[in-house]
């Protein structure tokens, strides 16, 4: 598979060109959930020019990328992510996540929006994953990847990083936050699960089901980001809701939870804790 290795190369040049701050961290968006940060302000840079191929509009993702300032770091902020299921590669699904790992970034927070699995979720719901499923039948590591970037086997183990994790509770409670945590499954889409693949999902010992976020991880893991992604629950998954599922529901729940989730996020990139380099 083609890496985009030529392509990555020339954006890092374009940016150092460009004058542009080099990023401590990437904030990626999930449907509906492309709210503004409080405490962060924005650079005049047009970082989708960077981005080597066309991205075609998901209702709910602006697919707007930005770079922010939080106090003396520098953010880079993805509103709306690319999908598998758009016809994207791996290599394209994750090409945001390698440019701010090269350009030196340490941290990936992302947000998703997700079916509810356990018996007591509920719509509104937000969780921070602990694990993930991936059954997608993908991987962004297929082929050669750069020795450079990783080894060629990563370890998975804390791939949804402990300490993040805990610091991200600590933040919540400080908010008022209710915050859980979940194992989520992420399936390729873009049609919504059978019955039979959400027992299948909950029987493999999944909260959140949804159709994003794992690639982004493991290409994340691989090049040695530490990841910290939030689930919001958006509706309960086939065979546990009562009607049919539709993709509105999703994004009314991102639109009531905008709050919640950007206050989080915006108070999480102000601690130091967050771009400590991994030990």
């Amino acid at each position: 598979m083609d890496h985009l290795v030529e392509e990555l190369s020339r954006a890092v040049k374009d940016w150092d060109r460009r004058g542009w701050p080099r990023p401590d961290a990437l904030v990626v968006s999930g449907s509906g959930l492309a709210v503004d940060l409080p405490g962060a302000t924005e650079h005049r840079a047009r970082l989708g020019e960077l981005v080597p191929y066309d991205v075609h509009p998901v209702v709910g993702h602006p697919h707007r990328v930005e770079l922010l300032s939080v106090g003396d770091r520098h953010v880079i902020y993805q509103r709306g992510r690319v999908h598998s299921y758009q016809g994207y590669n791996g290599a394209e699904t994750v090409f945001m996540v390698r440019l701010a790992a090269l350009l030196g970034a340490r941290t990936l927070i992302m947000t998703n929006a997700a079916g509810g699995l356990a018996a007591d979720a509920r719509p509104g719901n937000l969780l921070t994953i602990r694990d993930h499923l991936n059954l997608t039948g993908l991987t962004p590591l297929r082929g050669e990847p750069p020795a450079e970037w990783g080894p060629r086997f990563p370890d998975m183990v804390g791939a949804y990083d402990p300490a993040l994790r805990e610091l991200a509770s600590a933040v919540a409670e400080e908010l008022g936050i209710e915050l859980g945590s979940g194992v989520y499954a992420g399936l390729a889409g873009p049609a919504y699960e059978t019955p039979a693949e959400v027992d299948m999902s909950r029987t493999l010992g999944a909260d959140l089901v949804g159709m994003s976020t794992v690639l982004e991880v493991i290409a994340a893991r691989h090049i040695g980001l530490r990841c910290l992604c939030f689930s919001l629950i958006s509706n309960l998954a086939a065979g546990t809701a009562s009607g049919p599922l539709g993709y509105e529901e999703v994004l009314e729940a991102g639109r009531e939870a905008g709050d919640r989730v950007g206050r989080l996020i915006g108070r999480l990139l102000e601690r130091p804790e967050l771009y400590a380099v991994e030990t």
